[in-house]
């Protein structure tokens, strides 16, 4: 790196794992370093001075000078505009911390966090599945279901951070529990959803004398994940292709709400597709030929993220490059 060049710093906190990312604006990532969060043994202030530790260890690379703006990708619930974490779930006792304050007047840049989701869609956008359009859906479909928008070239975020928030859309009367709420988006469309979905789809065979062949016994059922049944999905397992069948109908569903609604380019969908589109594709296209209109599903594309495991090196960058170029 030219260290005459101005640099972006972006903060990615998670209740694992946290990293701090040095990049330019054409998303050329120059430094990261990675810590782990260690949550049950202490609290936010902690952390910080990591991370200003870490900062400062980037300082004796690139000149504090050429630091144009930070961006922070953390978990909701939190609010953008004035720069505060509500006690995330994955953050116990971060209850209303002034980040992007404390990071501010510590630097002395600019400082903008967005909530994880919305942080992933700027970089599926600016660089990745979404690049050049104007109009994009972003779903994590990982861990849960998360969703960031861009409409009309801007994210958009609603009115207190809630805006794509639609994994808690209900698609059914009962079902998976996903976002508190059974039958939801995310509680078929996740992996925690897919998990208690395929959970009592085989419970219930083994119940009825039937064989399961990628899991014989309730106790294994009750550990199964998305990736186990996405694994025998792929090696043909009849009873692991239903799961994914149910799954990517209700993800139909949920997409054809949105085509409807929003009326987008470009759907990109992250995590659990992206590594495993074969075997859901054939079914949303399905559903969404049947629910969606017609004229909105032509000008529509639903792709795999692009970024794959290193969107988290780039969403936090991501979100100091829009909020400083846009």
């Amino acid at each position: 790196m030219d260290i005459t060049k101005s640099y972006y710093l972006g903060i990615d906190i998670g209740g694992t794992k946290c990293a701090v990312v040095a990049g330019d604006s054409e998303f050329n990532i120059y430094d990261k370093i990675q810590f782990d969060t260690r949550t049950a043994e202490r609290g936010w202030h902690e952390v910080f001075e990591d991370f200003f530790a870490n900062i400062n260890s980037i300082f004796l690379k690139y000149p504090k000078e050429n630091l144009k703006a930070i961006g922070i990708s953390c978990g909701g619930p939190l609010d953008s505009k004035k720069g505060i974490i509500y006690s995330p779930p994955n953050l116990p006792g971060w209850d209303n911390v002034p980040i992007t304050r404390i990071f501010t007047e510590r630097f002395g840049v600019p400082v903008s966090i967005q909530n994880d989701a919305n942080a992933c869609a700027l970089a599926e956008w600016l660089m990745g599945a979404g690049k050049g359009t104007q109009n994009m859906i972003f779903l994590t479909f990982g861990t849960g279901m998360g969703s960031g928008l861009i409409l009309n070239g801007k994210l958009y975020a609603g009115t207190n951070d809630l805006g794509g928030e639609v994994g808690h859309i209900r698609l059914a009367d009962d079902g998976p529990v996903g976002f508190g709420k059974a039958g939801s988006f995310e509680g078929f469309c996740s992996g925690g959803g897919i998990a208690q979905l395929a959970a009592s789809f085989v419970i219930n065979k083994l119940k009825q004398g039937i064989k399961v062949n990628f899991c014989d016994n309730i106790e294994s059922a009750r550990k199964l994940t998305a990736k186990i049944v996405a694994e025998a999905a792929l090696t043909g397992d009849a009873d692991a292709l239903e799961i994914i069948r149910i799954s990517g109908e209700y993800l139909g569903r949920g997409l054809s709400i949105l085509i409807d609604i929003l009326n987008p380019e470009c759907i990109v969908i992250g995590s659990i597709y992206a590594r495993n589109q074969n075997l859901f594709k054939p079914h949303i296209e399905r559903i969404i030929e049947r629910e969606a209109i017609p004229s909105a599903v032509q000008v529509c594309t639903i792709k795999p993220a692009l970024l794959g495991d290193s969107i988290g090196d780039y969403a936090a960058l991501c979100v100091a490059l829009y909020e400083n170029q846009f």
